[in-house]
């Protein structure tokens, strides 16, 4: 029983620490960038990112496959608009990929 009170304690402690408030709103962002790419080119891609020091250092963009409705080119494009759109500040590098399924071996 006395557990319970010291987890409500620890969980309050850590809300109001910058860190806990920089890691949600890190993922609010992530969410919002992935939702507005899907929105734009028809898949969803996973996006990461990499706080430190309260600095963003980077911003991952992995789309599922290479585009058939628009060229690589215009989905960078959209990729760096729509990171500079959701995160508060630039990252130092954005890495935009694609991921790749092997050939099925026979």
């Amino acid at each position: 029983m006395r557990k319970i009170p010291i987890v409500w304690l620890l969980a309050l402690v850590l809300s109001s620490c910058d860190g806990f408030s920089a890691a949600f709103d890190g993922f609010r962002q992530s969410n919002e960038v992935a939702e507005s790419l899907e929105k734009s080119s028809g898949m969803k891609p996973e996006v990461g990112f990499n706080w430190s020091n309260g600095r963003l250092l980077s911003v991952t963009v992995t789309f599922p496959r290479l585009p058939k409705a628009q060229s690589v080119e215009e989905l960078a494009a959209a990729t760096e608009k729509a990171v500079a759109a959701s995160f508060k500040q630039n990252p130092e590098k954005i890495v935009f990929g694609f991921d790749l399924q092997p050939a099925p071996s026979q």
